[in-house]
């Protein structure tokens, strides 16, 4: 009997154990597990779209991308929808970006270029960039995208426009990476997906909080009723994100996550550029509004106090051959880790993802908060002027 008496250490132990694994479930089954239910609802018939066709405006940034450009720019522009226009601001004149837009707007009346004033300084030159392609555009309906983005078929338009309702006024799409190799892909691939289950997931329940610029729409009377990008002007960044976080609303914002609206990125090469994009969102999270930075930082504390607990527990419990607790806390390890795999590898299956999660998925579920918070001291340490505009 004495091997199952609990000893003080161990029931607190225990007792957190359980608290924390039941938070990190009703996280995954209440916020992460969301895409994957809109997935079904939609299959089922149960999701009211729209069936207007409103004339749309799409705007891409490219700086020196001339070979993004000629890799993607035609799946763009040949879109199956009735009427849109593709306008690309060109920020850079030291490639042949600018010859070979001015060649392709002979093959395609409704595409339009411009550029990026070399002169210049007073707003960051993407927000820039954006502003000017804002300006140009001729129709309320206006869907972002990036010059490295690829959408995964011609059908991308229809169905970010099928949420077009009178209601809505911000669609957020989802954006992954094509297929690639390599240790550092699969960790942007995993941290990708889990992003996007985080934020599209707290869209679905009603507190959309972020929108990334890859696959993004919104109205332009939105942008002008928010006087632009004029909250956050003095930011190198925001463009994308702190833009829907201040605009976003329960009523007015809508999510997209059919396949065929997916659009897909060129897969990352060096760890710099991943390490120089996923400081630039921690630079601009801490100005977001709303409880969501906070439960989404919740999340990451339990998921880290979770393995915390459980491996004292297991150790504990080991040395002093008390197996009836040791027992307890792998078993939660499990059950967490397969609520993780089920939803996990749902979700990547509903967004066409190649790579599937098992062995791989306790490291890296160790690894994104770690790399995160990371950043996130980084951010805090490197000088203020650094993000500011540029």
């Amino acid at each position: 009997m004495e091997a199952f008496t609990f000893d003080h250490t161990e029931k607190i132990l225990l007792v957190a154990t359980g608290i924390l694994f039941i938070t990190q479930v009703l996280y995954y089954f209440c916020l992460y597990n969301r895409i994957h239910m809109r997935s079904r609802a939609t299959k089922r018939g149960d999701t009211h779209f729209t069936q207007e066709l409103p004339p749309i405006s799409v705007i891409i940034c490219a700086r020196e991308e001339s070979e993004n450009l000629r890799r993607n720019l035609s799946a763009v522009l040949e879109q199956d929808y009735p009427q849109f226009e593709v306008i690309v601001i060109n920020d850079g004149d030291t490639d042949e970006s600018e010859d070979y837009l001015t060649l392709l707007e002979e093959k395609y009346p409704h595409l339009y270029h411009s550029f990026v004033p070399g002169s210049s300084r007073y707003i960051s030159r993407k927000k820039l960039a954006i502003t000017l392609g804002i300006k140009a555009s001729k129709h309320d309906w206006l869907v972002f995208t990036d010059a490295k983005c690829l959408p995964q078929s011609n059908q991308w338009l229809r169905l970010m426009a099928r949420n077009f309702t009178s209601r809505t006024q911000v669609v957020l799409g989802y954006s992954g990476y094509e297929r690639g190799k390599g240790w550092l892909h699969k960790r942007v691939c995993f941290d990708n997906l889990f992003t996007s289950m985080r934020y599209l997931g707290f869209a679905l329940a009603g507190s959309p909080y972020m929108g990334i610029g890859r696959n993004l729409a919104y109205r332009k009377e939105l942008f002008y009723q928010h006087k632009g990008f004029s909250a956050h002007l003095n930011l190198q960044r925001g463009d994308d994100d702190l833009f829907i976080n201040h605009v976003a609303t329960p009523e007015n914002t809508r999510v997209e996550t059919d396949v065929n609206a997916i659009v897909r990125v060129q897969p990352v090469v060096r760890a710099k550029d991943w390490r120089e994009e996923k400081i630039s969102y921690a630079s601009t999270s801490r100005l977001y509004h709303g409880a969501q930075r906070w439960l989404a930082g919740l999340e990451t504390l339990t998921r880290l106090a979770f393995y915390g607990t459980w491996t004292a527990t297991l150790v504990i419990g080991i040395l002093n051959f008390h197996w009836l607790s040791a027992g307890i806390a792998f078993l939660l390890f499990l059950l967490r880790f397969a609520t993780q795999a089920v939803i996990i590898n749902h979700t990547a299956k509903d967004l066409e993802e190649k790579r599937r999660y098992y062995f791989t998925l306790p490291v890296f579920d160790m690894l994104q908060p770690v790399q995160s918070l990371r950043w996130k001291l980084y951010c805090l340490f490197r000088k203020k002027s650094d993000f500011l505009r540029k």
